[in-house]
């Protein structure tokens, strides 16, 4: 298993659970949540659903799941080959990362049964959107270490401050967006329960952290420039969190249509993988520094 081809499987995974991820709100967005009432067949009497939009967009997501499934499993396979044709110490890691993915997909999948039968409660849903954030970040991770599964364990300057701060405050953003959502109109089926919060101080309170995220790439920026270090990481970034600050406001200010909410959960994916991609991308650069880590889970920078 050579190195390119390996991170061909990683950015594989990575599509299709990003793609699930938006056949998910697509589902949600087209009041399809309980067009099949039961899990993991469609409803008490029948396995596939009847002949209907809401059915199948809901038990098409369902679907996904398998293709989701496969692709991680494909993934752990060419782990297992790269780890066994070019041993180091990211490739290992990279399989181990690869195992947590999979138990994190699981959870998913489960989880994504007991949403249903909950009657698409916002919590529920909300944590759903969140482990899938999670699996984006272990497949980022996974490609990450393969790109520098060559490399020395030192390299040669310090990475800009900053970075995973700016990783931190996007965190918090996204989990304040499904507070938003969960308080929201769209719930995915006319009689789910929203959270009993006013619609329009979490709007602003989501809205404060989108700015607090915008100030800390900034910073990070000017400590970027001071290093003389590559700019284009965090301009991607801060070009997706721009965006994604205008549609959220178009949308509040339009009434929430299902077509902007889709395309600001979009917009949520892009801009975590860009946060993600920010901070690591110096480590893969000639002047980088080292992952201090021997297991998936927090990661610790050590500049050199």
């Amino acid at each position: 298993m050579t190195l390119d081809r390996f991170r061909r499987y990683a950015v594989l995974a990575g599509s299709f659970l990003a793609l699930i991820m938006f056949t998910g709100a697509a589902v949600r967005l087209t009041d399809s949540g309980l067009g099949c009432d039961d899990w993991p067949t469609c409803n008490d009497e029948r396995i596939l659903p009847e002949f209907g939009l809401h059915e199948w967009i809901e038990f098409g997501n369902r679907l996904l799941s398998g293709a989701v499934s496969f692709a991680v499993i494909a993934l752990i396979w060419a782990a297992r080959r790269l780890v066994a044709d070019q041993p180091s110490e990211n490739a290992r890691r990279a399989l181990r990362w690869a195992w947590g993915l999979i138990a994190v997909v699981v959870m998913q999948i489960v989880l994504g049964g007991i949403t249903v039968l909950v009657d698409l409660h916002p919590v529920f849903v909300s944590v759903h959107y969140l482990l899938s954030i999670v699996t984006i970040t272990q497949a980022v991770m996974i490609w990450h270490l393969a790109a520098t599964a060559e490399r020395p364990a030192t390299t040669g300057s310090a990475v800009p401050g900053g970075r995973w701060r700016v990783v931190g405050v996007a965190a918090v953003v996204l989990v304040l967006g499904t507070v938003v959502t969960g308080t929201g109109p769209n719930s995915g089926d006319i009689e789910a329960e929203r959270l009993a919060l006013d619609l329009e101080w979490v709007s602003r309170i989501h809205s404060v952290s989108a700015w607090t995220l915008v100030a800390a790439i900034a910073l990070s920026a000017m400590a970027t420039v001071r290093a003389g270090a590559d700019l284009a990481p965090t301009t991607r970034l801060l070009a997706a969190t721009l965006v994604q600050g205008a549609i959220g406001y178009w949308q509040y200010a339009t009434g929430v249509p299902p077509l902007l909410v889709e395309l600001h959960v979009i917009g949520s994916v892009a801009v975590w993988f860009f946060a993600l991609r920010h901070a690591l991308a110096p480590l893969e650069s000639s002047g980088g520094a080292r992952i201090n880590e021997v297991a998936p889970g927090p990661l610790t920078v050590e500049t050199v």
